[in-house]
C-alpha cells in the first residue's frame, strides 16, 4: 500500500488520472465503476489507482472518521460478483490530523476489459466514463491472458469459393510443407487450410487470416486491408499530388508489389558534388530500412477497422500511420526491444514467404541503416492508443528538411539555440511518460546525451523522477536551470 507522504502527494495532484477523490461513503456503485475503470488501465501506465473517500475535490479532507464497516464494504468489491474478472485491491484507512481517509489501492488488472455488471469502465482523463468498441478493443488487444488472435478467427459470411485456392496450392502451402509429405498428402483442401490456420471447420469458413493471405478479393470482406500511398510535391497535404496509388488485393500478392514499389520508386539516387575531382552516390531512402518498416505495417496493423494503412511520402520525410498502436506486452518503455504479435498468423506466414527476416530484431536494424545512410533515426510516435506513427526523414540534402510538421505540432530538431535542456522540458510537458529513448529519436541525439542532460536536470532540481525507471514518470519542478 502507498505511504501516508505520498497519499498527502496524490491528494495535491488534480490533474492525475490514477486518483479518485469522494466524500461520499456508502455510493458503492459508484466505488464499484471507479475500481473497474482503474483496473482496466487503458493508457497502459501500468500503475495503481486509488481511490480515496474522506477528500473534496479540491484535495482537501471533509474530517471523516472511517469505520470498521467502511472498509470491510469497500473490500467486498472484490470478491462481490459483480465486478469480473475480480480486482487486484487492498484498502487501508489512515489517519490525519483533519480526519480520516479510506484509501482503496487497485492494480491494473492483466486481463482486460474489466466489466462491472456487464459494462466496461476506463478513466477519461481525470473523470470516468463507460467504454466505446475502439477502447474496449485497445484493453482486449493488451490483455496478457489472450482470447484468440483476430487473425485466427472465423471470417462469417465469407465461404472457401472466396479464397484463391490455386494460388494456396502453389505459392503458399509448398512453403509450409515439403515436396515429400505433399505428395502422400490425403487430407481435403479444407484440412490442408485449416491446419495452417486458414480455414475453421466447425464454421465452415475461411479465418481472417485466410481472407488475408489467399483471399480472392480481400477488400470486399476487411474494408480496411489496404495501404494508401500519396506522394506530395511539398511538406504537406496540401501540396500538390505528384503520385497516388492504393496496394490492396490478398497479401501473398500485395507483398510482392510492395516490395517491387519501394525497391524501384521510392529509392531513389543521385549523384552530389564533393569535390572537383569526387562525386559520392547519395540515396534518399535506403530500400531495406523502408521495406522493413513497410513490412511491420503490414504485420502488426489491426485489420478489424475499415481505415487503410497510410504510406505518405513528402519531400522531406516518409510517413506512416498504420491502424492499432503497440500490442499486449509492447509499451512505449520497452520499445523496440520487446515483442509481441496482433497478428501471429499474418507474422508466421510472411516470415515464411521470405518478407520478415528476424522477429524482434527488425527496428534496432532500420536504425543503424538509416543512421548509416546520413536520414537519422526514425522516429516513433506512441500518443495515440489506436495509431502507431514512423517518420523517417529524406537523406537527400536538396529535399531534406530541418522541421517536421506534424499536427501543428514541431516534432523534429529545432536548431540548438533553444538548448537541448529546453527541447527535452518541452516533451516531457506534453508526455510526462516520455522515454529517454523516444527522446533520443525526437531531438537525433544518442540516448546517452538524453541521459547526461536528464541527469545534470535532476541533480539541479529541474525535473524529479516519480516511482520506478520502468512504471514511473517526469515530474518538472522549475522550468529553468538553478
Amino acid at each position: 500500500m502507498i505511504a501516508k507522504r505520498e497519499i498527502r502527494a496524490l491528494l495535491a495532484d488534480m490533474e492525475s488520472e490514477k486518483v479518485e477523490r469522494t466524500v461520499s461513503t456508502n455510493n458503492m456503485d459508484k466505488f464499484a465503476k471507479v475500481v473497474c475503470a482503474f483496473a482496466n488501465d487503458l493508457s497502459n501506465k501500468r500503475r495503481p489507482g486509488y481511490l480515496i473517500i474522506g477528500a473534496n475535490d479540491n484535495g482537501s479532507l471533509c474530517g471523516l472518521k472511517v469505520t470498521d464497516e467502511l472498509c470491510r464494504n469497500l473490500a467486498g468489491l472484490r470478491s462481490d460478483g459483480n465486478i469480473l474478472p475480480s480486482p487486484a485491491l487492498l484498502v487501508e484507512k489512515i489517519s490525519f490530523p483533519e480526519g480520516d481517509v479510506a484509501v482503496v489501492e487497485v492494480q491494473p488488472s492483466k486481463q482486460t476489459p474489466v466489466k462491472y455488471k456487464g459494462t466496461t469502465y476506463i478513466r477519461i482523463g481525470a473523470r470516468k466514463g463507460e467504454a466505446n468498441d475502439e477502447e474496449i478493443r485497445i484493453l482486449q488487444e493488451k490483455s496478457e491472458i489472450k482470447a484468440p488472435t483476430f487473425d485466427s478467427t472465423p471470417c462469417l459470411y465469407s465461404n472457401i469459393d472466396d479464397l484463391d485456392l490455386e494460388l494456396f496450392k502453389t505459392d503458399y502451402l509448398p512453403k509450409f510443407v515439403k515436396k515429400p509429405v505433399l505428395t502422400n498428402d490425403k487430407r481435403t483442401i479444407k484440412q490442408q487450410l485449416a491446419s495452417l490456420k486458414l480455414f475453421d471447420i466447425k464454421h465452415d469458413c475461411p479465418t481472417v487470416a485466410g481472407i488475408l493471405l489467399v483471399g480472392k478479393d480481400t477488400k470486399q470482406i476487411l474494408f480496411g486491408s489496404y495501404i494508401q500511398f500519396v506522394e506530395f510535391a511539398g511538406q504537406n497535404r496540401a501540396s500538390k499530388v505528384l503520385n497516388e496509388r492504393q496496394f490492396s488485393g490478398n497479401l501473398i500478392t500485395m507483398l510482392r508489389e510492395l516490395d517491387y514499389f519501394i525497391k524501384y520508386t521510392i529509392q531513389k539516387q543521385r549523384p552530389v558534388f564533393i569535390t572537383v575531382l569526387r562525386e559520392e552516390m547519395r540515396i534518399n531512402y535506403p530500400y531495406e530500412a523502408i521495406r522493413e518498416l513497410a513490412m511491420n505495417m503490414v504485420m502488426h496493423r489491426n485489420y478489424n477497422t475499415n481505415a487503410p494503412s497510410k504510406f505518405y511520402e513528402y519531400a522531406d520525410r516518409i510517413e506512416m500511420d498504420n491502424p492499432g498502436n503497440l500490442f499486449g506486452k509492447v509499451t512505449p518503455d520497452n520499445f523496440p526491444n520487446e515483442t509481441d504479435y496482433r497478428n501471429p498468423v499474418i507474422a508466421n506466414a510472411m516470415k515464411m514467404l521470405g518478407y520478415v527476416n528476424e522477429f524482434g530484431s527488425g527496428i534496432n536494424s532500420v536504425q543503424e541503416i538509416l543512421a548509416a545512410n546520413k536520414n537519422g533515426y526514425a522516429q516513433f510516435y506512441f500518443q495515440d492508443m489506436s495509431t502507431f506513427k514512423v517518420i523517417v526523414t529524406n537523406a537527400d540534402p536538396e529535399n531534406k528538411g530541418k522541421n517536421v510538421e506534424i499536427n501543428d505540432e514541431i516534432v523534429g530538431i529545432k536548431g540548438r539555440n533553444v538548448g537541448i535542456n529546453d527541447e527535452i522540458l518541452e516533451y516531457i510537458n506534453k508526455n510526462q511518460n516520455v522515454t529517454i529513448y523516444e527522446l533520443a529519436f525526437l531531438l537525433k541525439v544518442a540516448p546517452r546525451t538524453i541521459e547526461r542532460y536528464i541527469n545534470l536536470m535532476r541533480k539541479n532540481g529541474v525535473i524529479e523522477r516519480i516511482g520506478a525507471r520502468k512504471n514511473g514518470y517526469w515530474k518538472i519542478l522549475n522550468k529553468r536551470e538553478k
